[in-house]
């Protein structure tokens, strides 16, 4: 006799981007009700990917609940990738959730509620603003340190007088200012160098960045390392902290939108958009579904 089975219908959306494969790519699994946290874990590890979003809607709530988990089984909450796709997803396969909402659109990260600004953008798809914390100002990492990290020199690492900074808004992470396109290209981890200094200082990812030409669309140019091996394509939980990072310089203006370009190095090129508000930093930006299927479980 065959043992009863249970389907879901999964996504994978590329996130940050209006094209598909580009982006940040993400699972995003539509469980119509909570899941027991080692199921997450072992659908998330099946998967592969760096994330694996799941979503369901909560009468009781009146919104859309969102729980997402690395392949290693860690849960991992804020406004990044892994929310803005859940969020595309519901607009994209119309489930009017936000629509209904007292108050303005929003949705529950874990158990925190984030609020949205949902939009259309030239190519029919949603743009989806996400609102995250005011940004807090940790320790400064020692220039010479974190070159070492990176296998670049350290004077890579000097960009007008600015310094490698820890920065949190949902998440903390290291600004890492490079002097040009060049240093940002050949960064690489050195060995468990980048770990140790993480684990150190008390920050979860490496954001490298430089300046861009002023005639450029984007602001900034990124690369996202996480301690310990793997880049990411677009992060959204460092580009609100880049935005804080870059107002608190005096180098962008409060309420005004600047964009960052990241992947360009592992051929995923991602446009993430940011606005420092007095309320905290609205990160935004654009998903497109490259796959659907079902999910047995």
């Amino acid at each position: 006799m065959k043992s009863e089975q249970n389907t879901m219908p999964y996504y994978v959306l590329d996130v940050f981007t209006n094209e598909r494969f580009k982006g940040n790519p993400l699972p995003v699994v539509v469980t119509g009700k909570p899941l027991e946290t080692s199921l997450y874990q072992q659908i998330s590890r099946e998967f592969g990917y760096v994330e694996t979003s799941f979503m369901h809607y909560s009468k009781e709530d009146k919104a859309l609940r969102v729980r997402s988990f690395t392949r290693q089984g860690r849960e991992i909450s804020g406004a990044g990738h892994n929310l803005l796709g859940a969020v595309c997803l519901a607009v994209l396969k119309d489930m009017n959730v936000f629509r209904v909402q007292e108050g303005g659109p929003s949705v529950i990260m874990k158990d925190k509620r984030v609020q949205l600004n949902i939009e259309t953008n030239s190519n029919d798809l949603p743009f989806i603003g996400m609102l995250q914390q005011p940004a807090r100002t940790g320790n400064t990492v020692p220039a010479e340190d974190i070159a070492a990290a990176l296998h670049l020199l350290p004077e890579d690492v000097k960009l007008y007088d600015w310094q490698p900074t820890v920065v949190t808004t949902e998440v903390s992470h290291l600004m890492v200012p490079l002097r040009n396109i060049d240093a940002l290209n050949r960064a690489a981890q050195a060995g468990g160098a980048l770990q140790n200094i993480a684990t150190g200082y008390g920050f979860q990812g490496c954001y490298c960045f430089t300046m861009t030409d002023k005639d450029t669309p984007q602001i900034a140019q990124a690369r996202f390392f996480h301690p310990g091996g793997g880049e990411d394509a677009a992060t959204g939980s460092a580009a609100g902290p880049l935005g804080a990072y870059l107002f608190q310089k005096g180098y962008i203006h409060k309420e005004k939108e600047y964009a960052v370009l990241q992947g360009v190095k592992i051929q995923q090129p991602s446009i993430l958009r940011f606005r420092v508000t007095g309320a905290g930093i609205w990160v935004s930006g654009a998903s497109t579904i490259v796959m659907e299927g079902i999910l047995h479980v």
